[in-house]
């Protein structure tokens, strides 16, 4: 996560745009403008001043900088030469300056340079096709070229761009595609991508090289230009005035991905998924302004606009060819909640001897709240806590058993959501220690008069959880409050502050952009912290990918690990009798488990794949490796289809997840309504993660039923289990 990520609610970007194929390769000239000169200043005397790891600017940073800068142009050496290195040479010590003198004439006079070898060597790619390959010879391509030198001349770089179109064709050779449509594939696949990189504009350039200089003085530390901070802020409030559709490209159209439930999109009943949008008006009646082969953020901010006004589509229908007839539709843009991102709950029946535990399940994405909703006052503001407060609710009505917190691939939020919500577990009391740059110590307690929920509570999580969740997550494990379960976390220990560049210049007409700025770590109630080390769960699940390769311990300037004093708390129970108990049974049982069998296999052919860094050019030898990996695969098939119809059984007694094969495309290859069956694929699959996770808050529940000593050490707080 070096470049920062940034998901965009309800109308949004779902997947790499795609752009139709464009004869010309000539590469448009960006230049810096004086707002970004400004902005650039600005925030150089914050992270110099303010950060929690204040770093000057200076010849040291220029030089951290430059390096950052080309890897996020050209983390894979595909287009830059050594030659190239060597020429931009001068700017390596001199970026300090650039900054300080608003100067950026430096940055954007190597990305122009970028513009045109991209150009060369797409067009160079394309050359290739018609040729075609020889498929018998014994080559490989190294596909991961991150830590490789920079290719010495054209010549190496050509090279390698022939291995990668080979291999390209390779994979769509494997699934049946004849030569002609290979060619009319990868010609347009190339295409599109000059055509993405012809689309960049100065205020992209920017971004890049601010994000250059943030990332390098801390990894969580970012620029976000003024169509970046409008976005960070709808993912934070799950809210946006629009149609209730999220956009994805499709070829030089913009196409409509999802359509939000009771949105207007979904309440006119007349546009459906895979519709392509070709025109946008504002106003009723208004003159239309053609939008085919726009950049997808500015089709959404042309749609995008303020509540209980009308904008005007022209729709092209999913099923209609490029000359099909359109339709006009006008909606009423309204406040639309991306409930995709919200709090879910669900519930999983276990059967437990004779006895059928229900355990309830609330999946949480992100810890959301819209803060200027609450600073007006707004009784209705959107809340990650608010919202499993009513979940529980509505799990108590429905008699559950016990609750797990599904905090895969949550990677935080806000930090006052992540406090609210442990103390819907635990009351009253501290939940996380926050310490400033001064060494100040704060901490953050929960208010909470009651539980929402006292009963028995796991907390699922993966690699990808991170900073609100760790810091939820960490509370329950510190208070005994519930079992957690998965793989050790992310490890972000550091608190963010958004600095909005135009308040503090004072800049009434400047868009500046903001910072998101580490200005505090935080630690454990118990003294420790989560930064590079993570929560530790107490019942482990195998790890999905290697430390070494995602989580805080990956980036070379993360913050060292270090400790504080404890605060002043007291745990509401001791799961030390029990975690051992509860280790043995779900050692039994998923060693019985096809599931896990699997899961453990494919993680085993993952690791064994990122070892390698290389693949076979060679068609016998890829035919060979593919025949085995579609042997597993219908292998894994048949023995679900025989738990499906009762012929055999499992541990966990669902059928086994299907795997997709590889079709040799990307995303933006496939048509739209293709790759959200294949989506949806993937959730329907049976979740034997949070199966296994529901067995052992069920097993939880028998052990402490039947050991009235261990319940009172176990939930001594729960009605449920109270010893009298």
């Amino acid at each position: 996560m070096r470049r920062f990520l940034l998901a965009l609610a309800l109308v949004s970007l779902a997947g790499l745009a795609q752009a139709k194929p464009v004869a010309d390769s000539g590469a448009p000239v960006l230049k810096p403008t004086p707002t970004q000169g400004e902005a650039a200043v600005w925030s150089a005397r914050f992270l110099t001043r303010f950060h929690y790891k204040p770093l000057p600017l200076d010849k040291a940073m220029s030089e951290k900088i430059f390096e950052n800068y080309l890897e996020s142009l050209d983390g894979e050496k595909l287009f830059f030469t050594q030659a190239d290195i060597n020429t931009f040479g001068a700017s390596r010590d001199k970026l300090d300056e650039a900054i300080y003198n608003k100067d950026l004439s430096a940055p954007f006079a190597i990305y122009n340079i970028y513009l045109q070898r991209v150009g060369q060597r797409v067009a160079y790619a394309r050359s290739l096709l018609a040729k075609g390959f020889d498929f018998s010879s014994d080559e490989s391509y190294r596909y991961d070229r991150a830590k490789a030198p920079w290719p010495k001349d054209d010549a190496e770089i050509e090279d390698q761009w022939r291995q990668r179109i080979k291999n390209d064709w390779l994979r769509l050779k494997l699934t049946g595609k004849s030569d002609k449509d290979i060619r009319e594939t990868l010609d347009k696949r190339y295409a599109n991508y000059l055509d993405r990189v012809h689309q960049i504009n100065s205020e992209d350039v920017f971004q890049t090289f601010m994000n250059a200089y943030a990332t390098a003085i801390e990894p969580h530390t970012n620029y976000l230009g003024p169509r970046a901070s409008e976005n960070f802020d709808i993912a934070m409030k799950l809210s946006v005035e629009g149609i209730g559709a999220v956009l994805q490209r499709d070829n030089e159209y913009t196409a409509i991905r999802e359509i939000v439930p009771g949105g207007p999109a979904s309440l006119s009943g007349k546009i459906q998924v895979g519709d392509r949008i070709l025109g946008v008006g504002q106003g009723a009646n208004s003159a239309l302004q053609d939008v085919i082969g726009w950049r997808l953020d500015d089709v959404v901010d042309k749609i995008r606009g303020p509540r209980d006004t009308v904008v005007r589509l022209e729709v092209l229908p999913a099923d209609a060819g490029p000359d099909g007839k359109s339709y006009m539709i006008e909606l009423v843009r309204k406040k639309v909640t991306t409930e995709a991102q919200a709090a879910k709950k669900s519930i999983i029946e276990v059967k437990d001897g004779e006895a059928t535990r229900r355990i309830g399940v609330i999946s949480l994405p992100t810890f959301y709240q819209d803060f200027e909703a609450r600073r007006r006052g707004d009784r209705d503001y959107k809340s990650a806590t608010r919202d499993v407060e009513r979940l529980l609710g509505e799990l108590k009505q429905e008699r559950v058993d016990g609750v797990v917190v599904d905090l895969r691939n949550n990677g935080g939020g806000s930090l006052s959501e992540a406090t609210d919500l442990t103390g819907l577990f635990i009351e009253r009391g501290p939940v996380v220690q926050v310490r400033n740059a001064a060494g100040r110590v704060d901490v953050e307690n929960s208010t909470s008069r009651t539980m929402a929920w006292d009963g028995p509570l796991a907390v699922v999580v993966n690699r990808v959880s991170a900073s609100a969740s760790e810091i939820f997550a960490a509370a329950i494990q510190d208070y005994g409050r519930g079992v957690i379960i998965g793989e050790p976390t992310f490890g972000k220990g550091t608190v963010q502050n958004l600095v909005d560049l135009d308040d503090v210049a004072q800049s009434e007409s400047a868009s500046l952009g903001e910072l998101k700025m580490t200005i505090a770590q935080f630690f454990r109630i118990n003294g420790g912290s989560t930064q590079l080390r993570g929560v530790s769960p107490d019942i482990s699940f195998p790890m999905t990918v290697g430390a070494e390769d995602f989580g805080e311990s990956s980036y070379d300037n993360a913050l060292p690990w270090t400790s504080i004093p404890a605060a002043r708390y007291q745990p509401l129970a001791d799961l030390s009798p029990i975690v051992p108990q509860l280790i043995a049974r779900h050692e039994t049982r998923t060693a019985q488990s096809r599931d896990w069998k699997n899961f453990r296999d494919d993680l085993a052919d993952a690791r064994k794949l990122r070892e390698e860094k290389t693949i076979s050019l060679n068609e016998a030898v890829r035919r060979k490796e593919r025949d085995e990996q579609e042997a597993k695969r219908k292998a894994r098939q048949a023995e679900s289809e025989q738990v499906a119809d009762g012929t055999a059984a499992d541990a966990d007694g669902v059928p086994a997840p299907v795997a997709l094969q590889d079709d040799g495309l990307q995303a933006d290859e496939r048509s739209i309504r293709d790759d959200v069956r294949r989506e949806q694929a993937r959730k329907d699959k049976p979740d034997f993660i949070l199966i296994e996770a529901a067995h052992i808050l069920a097993d939880e529940i028998t052990l402490v039923r039947a050991d009235t000593k261990l319940a009172s050490r176990v939930l001594p707080y729960s009605a449920a289990f109270r010893v009298n």
